[in-house]
């Protein structure tokens, strides 16, 4: 096998292959590690990491901050709720506790994958940022590097057969450039930051952004005695939570079996109406695609109502056009209008990072940072190299792939891992 060659040769150089001495070897720390190397312990790694471990592979994760599902433990609001019934949510292998309900919170989502981290014993390296990450063609396998602390620590770098990038669609706060913005006196603060209403009672506070998260933080800040104005800038569709006394979201799915993703639109669209009324007149109006397909075609998410459209209806959220500039105290709006206010929340969204950190151009677009190839497709690139978690179909989309790449990596598992570890433990 060229593989274990290259590697052979290289024993005579490599610090992380031929055991050199801390102090002759170069300024970073290298690590074999046997099994795939996962970047990013949210949902996404942790249910890869444990489809691997039912099929006997360990895996070594690699986290920036210092827990695990960082973005639903650091950066979401603590009002914030599953937006789908549990049972589209669970990850691989283990199903929610029974007692939890349809639509588990914040902290009992975190205990669910706390625990589900237990069960499958995975252990991530917490801390660890990868700085770079590419594939050693001559010799066959993924060099990762990760930054070293402010500390003084140094450069690591592992080195494995197989790289899964779990990072996911949400690893970067979106934050857009609005004109005067440095001339605004008030607070101005991505959603990532916003936590609860509580700190913004009695003020006017501007939310930028309408989808589901600027949707709830509006809720939220009603429920806090707030005044909150939203930015609907483009078009949206809103669906209530539930309909016909089941879930939206299950409803479409059961739909989807027997009818045309048209037809489920139209009628998912006839019983909004029935339900929520005519939204346009709230200055909420629908894309000329239905939900369904604008969700397939452009991985935009539909809001999910829980109680946001009565709040505008009866006045207590006020719907503006995009924003135009900034002043000291005030928005100036695209229509000519102008209201004080004392705090802006970008409900803007994030995007991803690979394209910062993973050097290849094949299977991640530099543009947005997602694999080029749509789902089902884009769970695999070239030279072991996978994605989990860019699927624009949440966390039932990255539990497919998990289990896909579990069986792919496993494949290859049994004609290499055998030779990979004896070199692994002749070295240490």
């Amino acid at each position: 096998m060229n593989f274990l060659r290259e590697i052979e040769g290289k024993k005579s150089h490599d610090p992380l292959l031929s055991g050199e001495d801390k102090a002759t070897a170069p300024d970073r720390r290298c690590r074999f590690v046997p099994g795939p190397v996962i970047v990013g312990a949210g949902p996404s790694g942790l249910a890869a990491a444990a489809c691997l471990k039912q099929k006997g592979i360990e895996s070594l994760v690699l986290e920036r901050s210092n827990c695990i599902a960082s973005l639903w433990q650091l950066k979401t609001y603590d009002r914030l709720r599953l937006h789908l019934p549990k049972k589209f949510c669970e990850l691989p292998l283990m199903p929610f506790p029974q007692d939890f309900p349809n639509y588990p919170s914040k902290q009992q989502f975190v205990e669910y994958l706390e625990d589900y981290a237990r069960k499958f014993d995975i252990r991530p390296v917490f801390n660890e940022t990868v700085a770079r990450a590419e594939y050693d063609s001559g010799a066959g396998y993924w060099r990762v590097r990760c930054a070293g602390g402010g500390s003084g620590e140094e450069e690591r770098e592992y080195v494995s057969r197989w790289l899964v990038v779990a990072t996911g669609e949400n690893a970067e706060e979106v934050v857009p450039e609005v004109e005067g913005r440095e001339e605004f006196g008030g607070s101005v603060v991505h959603t990532s930051g916003y936590k609860s209403g509580e700190v913004f009672r009695g003020k006017r506070v501007l939310v930028v952004g309408c989808g589901n998260s600027g949707m709830e933080v509006c809720l939220d800040l009603c429920n806090h005695c707030a005044s909150p104005s939203l930015v609907v800038k483009d078009t949206v569709h809103v669906l209530p939570r539930e309909m016909l006394g089941r879930s939206t979201f299950g409803l479409s799915m059961w739909l989807l079996k027997w009818l045309p993703i048209r037809l489920v639109d139209r009628f998912l669209l006839v019983l909004s109406w029935l339900v929520l009324g005519d939204t346009a007149r709230l200055g909420l109006h629908r894309p000329s695609v239905g939900p369904l397909q604008l969700k397939n075609s452009a991985g935009k998410t539909p809001v999910l109502d829980i109680g946001t459209l009565a709040k505008i209806k009866s006045g207590d959220i006020k719907v503006c056009p995009a924003i135009r500039k900034l002043t000291r105290h005030s928005a100036e709006f695209i229509n000519g209008e102008k209201e004080n206010f004392d705090a802006i929340i970008l409900a803007t969204g994030y995007k991803s990072n690979v394209p910062s950190w993973l050097k290849e151009s094949d299977m991640f677009s530099e543009k947005d940072g997602l694999p080029r190839r749509p789902f089902p497709n884009g769970w695999k690139g070239e030279c072991g190299l996978y994605a989990v978690g860019f699927t624009k179909r949440g966390l039932l989309g990255a539990s497919i792939d998990a289990k896909r790449i579990a069986e792919d990596i496993e494949q290859c598992w049994r004609h290499e891992a055998k030779y990979l570890t004896a070199i692994a433990q002749s070295l240490l």
